[in-house]
């Protein structure tokens, strides 16, 4: 809205501005201020966030936390082992697909169609990465960063491992009624949207600054991310095996994170001393001290003059040093209660050339 002129100016001197004209220059001026003052607002929230926040929390790998990573990786191996055996579990995704959810409500199609891409890595990547990268230059840290760097790594190589391993293959391309498709090429097992989104999502719930955006963000995230799943076995594209293993796979990366916050540790302080090293390479001046100056204490009355300090110059400095000030020992007057002294004689210095007055000059040959 600055682009907008704050009035218009009419170059036709028959024409006479109406009501309607004059509520609609107000009306620019008040959309104008009412932007100005949303975005002092803004920005004058970002100015209070305090840099390197001193009460933000590290999470330790806790008794609590290795009880829920210990039960979730039991039930990670159920799944594994219930579609391996091709259990009820097979036969419940063999239903689910029979059912075609996205033939029974085809009016929210359009909607979870753009809803799937916040399981996906690459979109969610880049918008969780700016959000982090932004609170790494405030609080003057990389751990965000680093951190969402090792949950993905870690993701990539477990949740990969696992679809390669197992070649499971999706409902679109299963070629036998009520196997579990295992083994032939396939990588959906388990399913990357989920996982993807409970890593993704999860993250930021993990570096909140306090119990309540943690706890906050902790039920945003798995409501997404609950969403994500269902919306792949909506669409087709996942078993509802897949999306309960993708459950898991992304909670264990989250839940074993703590262990990695050592390491995380030692990769930020060695990027911040590349970067001093980098830093002085290129010779950037050092700024030196400044030269202290010492102040000049007053005598008392009756107290044995001391020898005064040699006062200190610069090196490049080119006037003579000055000597030291004294002081009179008597009291400080003002300058209305001095006696005016006339000065005795002539100030201009003496010259060899230059006769007293009252001399006449000898004429010259």
């Amino acid at each position: 809205m600055r682009g907008f002129p704050h009035h218009i100016v009419i170059t036709n001197p028959l024409f006479r501005p109406g009501p309607q004209l004059t509520r609609c220059n107000v009306d620019w001026v008040r959309t104008e201020r009412n932007l100005t003052r949303r975005l002092d607002r803004v920005f004058a929230r970002l100015d209070r966030e305090p840099e390197r926040p001193a009460h933000i929390d590290v999470p330790s790998m806790s008794r609590h936390r290795v009880v829920l990573f210990t039960a979730t990786l039991a039930f990670y191996l159920a799944i594994v082992w219930a579609v391996v055996i091709t259990s009820w579990l097979v036969r419940l995704d063999w239903q689910v697909m029979f059912f075609r959810p996205y033939q029974q409500w085809p009016q929210i199609h359009a909607f979870l169609d753009y809803y799937v891409v916040l399981g996906q890595r690459g979109p969610t990547a880049v918008m969780v990465a700016a959000w982090l990268g932004w609170r790494s230059w405030r609080q003057h840290t990389l751990r965000p960063l680093l951190t969402l760097a090792t949950s993905l790594l870690l993701l990539n190589i477990t949740v990969g491992a696992a679809k390669l391993g197992m070649g499971r293959l999706g409902p679109h391309y299963a070629t036998v009624i009520g196997s579990n498709e295992m083994g032939l090429g396939g990588d959906i097992f388990p399913s990357g949207h989920t996982a993807n989104a409970v890593v993704t999502w999860g993250i930021l719930a993990y570096l909140a600054s306090t119990p309540r955006a943690r706890r906050w963000l902790s039920a945003l995230s798995a409501i997404t991310s609950l969403g994500v799943g269902l919306t792949t076995v909506y669409l087709g594209t996942h078993w509802l095996s897949d999306v309960l293993l993708g459950w898991a796979a992304g909670l264990l990366i989250l839940l074993a994170l703590p262990w990695f916050e050592p390491l995380i540790a030692r990769a930020e302080t060695a990027l911040f001393d590349l970067r001093d090293r980098w830093r002085a390479r290129r010779g950037r001046p050092v700024a030196e001290p400044a030269v202290p100056v010492t102040p000049v204490a007053l005598r008392p009355l009756g107290a044995p003059a001391e020898q005064p300090a040699p006062a200190r110059e610069p090196v490049a400095s080119a006037r003579a040093s000055r000597g030291p000030a004294h002081l009179a020992p008597g009291p400080h007057t003002t300058r209305s209660e001095r006696t005016p002294v006339t000065p005795a004689g002539s100030r201009r210095p003496p010259h060899a050339d230059r006769l007293p007055r009252g001399t006449t000059q000898p004429a010259r040959p």
